[in-house]
């Protein structure tokens, strides 16, 4: 089944297959719209509510297909039910995508046309910012649909959600360090933070705050520039930097950074970063345990923006939010420990705990 075409908000969904592919197993309902006036394309996925309602940001991107898009809404989606599992939190995961450069296709009637969409969810689904979406969209979307999360502070919300998520990155790297080197710190650890955007700038300040030598690389020239401003780095080329020499490789950007053949050139002892679904297939993980690389799985590290947001249920709470996004040190420390103990991956055990959680709240069990 296609998109529906439509200026009356009359969305696909609860469909077994949306644009010939099949939903997988546990996706709960997936609804599309294509809206002429505006040129609006989106997907919503709804993978979980058995926790509380589907909480997951809204991904502005030009894909080269529908498909590609779709399957992105798909992983993304499920990433973020096991991610507020995991975090403790009482929500579900979802996820949306509009297709198109957001440059060039974001309108002011376009984001209306979403906004309206976004309603006929009637709340099983709250929205978020992502990557081509910005806090200022979340309080312009905020003005015409009551469930978006993640809008400014002067409006309510819990603010920009980048200094947060890159503080639970930080303390993801200390737990791991303390993990493979005895001591939970960065002090002397080389760090390369590929993608110095929003999140991956701060990471970086807290990485270089903390003693760590640090390489970074980036698209954007206006980002490198930045940060060379603020602090001490070395740069790299984007498609170099996986093969400097480090402690900590950390993927920042896009997903699917990581695949069969970079992993082989790898020069790191653990991978942790902020980018969602960082590894192109699930058998690069195979890859990067054969290699004696650890990976931390990124739902785990980089949940300390889905941790603030839920703080703003109520009024917010900034010093509660940080306090439950520092415990992301605690979640890491438990994923080595029972890693050591069942010989598995700490993907492996991280989905074994999201799982576990939500089977135990699921009406069915």
């Amino acid at each position: 089944m296609g998109m529906a075409e439509t200026d009356t908000d009359s969305p696909s969904r609860h469909v077994p297959e949306v644009m010939g592919q099949p939903l997988e197993p546990g996706h709960e309902e997936v609804g599309a719209i294509w809206k002429r006036r505006s040129g609006l394309r989106a997907i919503v996925a709804i993978h979980s509510t058995v926790l509380g309602p589907a909480l997951g940001g809204t991904r502005f991107r030009a894909y080269a297909t529908m498909d590609e898009a779709f399957r992105d809404v798909l992983r993304l989606s499920k990433a973020m039910s096991y991610k507020a599992a995991v975090a403790g939190l009482d929500l579900g995961g979802g996820k949306a995508v509009i297709v198109g450069d957001p440059a060039v296709s974001k309108t002011e009637e376009l984001l209306i046309d979403y906004a309206h969409f976004i309603d006929t969810f009637q709340g099983r689904y709250l929205t978020a910012e992502d990557v081509g979406t910005t806090q200022a969209d979340m309080d312009f979307l905020g003005e015409h649909t009551r469930f978006v999360t993640g809008r400014s502070a002067a409006l309510g919300g819990s603010g920009d959600p980048s200094p947060i998520t890159a503080y639970g990155v930080v303390r993801a790297m200390e737990a791991t360090a303390e993990a493979l080197w005895g001591v939970a710190s960065l002090e002397g650890r080389h760090v390369a933070v590929n993608g110095v955007g929003k999140v991956g700038h701060c990471l970086a300040g807290l990485c270089a705050e903390r003693g760590a030598r640090l390489t970074v690389a980036d698209v954007s020239e206006d980002a490198l520039a930045q940060i060379r401003s603020e602090m001490d780095v070395e740069v790299a080329a984007p498609d170099a930097l996986h093969r400097v020499p480090c402690d900590i490789y950390s993927p920042c950007a896009l997903g699917g950074a990581l695949n069969e053949t970079n992993v082989a050139e790898l020069a790191c002892q653990a991978v942790c970063g902020s980018a969602n679904n960082q590894l192109e297939t699930p058998e690069v993980e195979a890859a990067l345990r054969a290699r004696g690389i650890t990976y931390v799985p990124d739902y785990v590290a980089n949940a300390g923006g889905i941790i603030n947001i839920a703080y703003e249920f109520g009024a917010h709470d900034p010093e509660a939010a940080r306090a439950h996004v520092g415990r992301i040190y605690d979640t890491v420390a438990r994923l080595f420990e029972e890693a050591a103990r069942s010989g598995e991956p700490l993907s492996v055990v991280a989905d074994q705990m999201a799982e576990a959680r939500i089977a135990a709240a699921s009406p069915e069990r």
